[in-house]
């Protein structure tokens, strides 16, 4: 079990959340005029890193299947 953590809008994000997520809280923050006040939360779902803006924003790692074969259940 992994526990999560939190750090402010625009600060740079702490050691444990994975580069794969990075990015993509980078281009929001970008992308937002004003984030004073807001906090991102860190959880772990199933082993995958979940990100969580105070707004409801969640950024999470891309999951492709490309097993095709389970379509007809």
């Amino acid at each position: 079990m992994q526990l999560g953590t939190r750090w402010p809008f625009g600060a740079e994000p702490p050691v444990s959340v994975p580069a794969s997520i990075r990015p993509a809280i980078a281009d929001i923050e970008a992308g937002r005029a004003d984030g004073a006040g807001r906090a991102w939360t860190l959880t772990w779902l199933e082993g995958r890193p979940i990100a969580e803006l105070d707004d409801g924003t969640v950024v999470r790692e891309s999951i492709v299947d490309l097993d095709g074969g389970d379509e007809d259940w």
